[in-house]
């Protein structure tokens, strides 16, 4: 079984964005950005055999999605003197929901489109499952867990801010991504709506 992996391209680019997050954020950030890409090559190679037969299987991906999902949170990690780290956080929480949601909620039921409200085929954008959706929570809900040991966070609270956050982020996701199947944007834009929007959560929600 092949492992999903980055283009040169996109190794390229990953590693920019690892030193940048390092550089910006600390080592807390890098930490939290790698956790993000290993549980993100885990739900990738999660079902591969089944997500290989239904032709949604993506083993190399490119510069624009290591772009899409990472540009936000570097951002947000050089701007955190001054808007603290949530918004960081926040992103991080919001681009893991959207993964484990993609990936592990193509595997369960018949994904239901937002926009017309009929099943449609699994891999496709703007659909949802209920095992997705869980998912999808469970995600950014890792990203809590992951702050508070990390950071060492007192308010056990904040975990569960940190994943409403990243569940919202992924289901803004989803609702772009119907715009997307309507030839409105690439999945790249929807990923990077959907970090903003777990970024701005992080800030107001903190």
């Amino acid at each position: 079984m092949k492992a999903a992996l980055l283009d040169f391209r996109g190794t390229a680019l990953a590693a920019i964005f690892g030193i940048a997050m390092l550089t910006f954020g600390g080592w807390e950030a890098l930490l939290l950005m790698l956790i993000f890409l290993i549980a993100s090559v885990i739900a990738t190679k999660h079902g591969y055999e089944e997500k290989r037969e239904l032709g949604i299987y993506e083993h190399e991906r490119s510069w624009e999605n290591v772009l899409a999902n990472g540009i936000v949170p570097v951002i947000c990690a050089y701007l955190s003197p001054t808007i603290g780290i949530w918004p960081m956080i926040g992103s991080i929480a919001a681009i893991t929901a959207d993964k484990f949601a993609s990936e592990l909620g193509v595997l369960s039921s018949t994904p239901i489109s937002l926009f017309s409200l009929k099943p449609v085929k699994r891999g496709v954008s703007g659909a949802i499952t209920p095992f997705g959706t869980l998912m999808s929570f469970d995600g950014a809900l890792l990203i809590g867990v992951a702050v508070f040991v990390i950071y060492g966070l007192v308010d056990p609270w904040k975990i569960l801010l940190v994943g409403l956050a990243g569940f919202a982020g992924s289901l803004v996701d989803s609702i772009f991504g119907v715009f997307e199947e309507m030839g409105i944007g690439t999945k790249a834009t929807t990923n990077a709506i959907c970090a903003i929007t777990g970024a701005i959560l992080g800030y107001f929600l903190f």
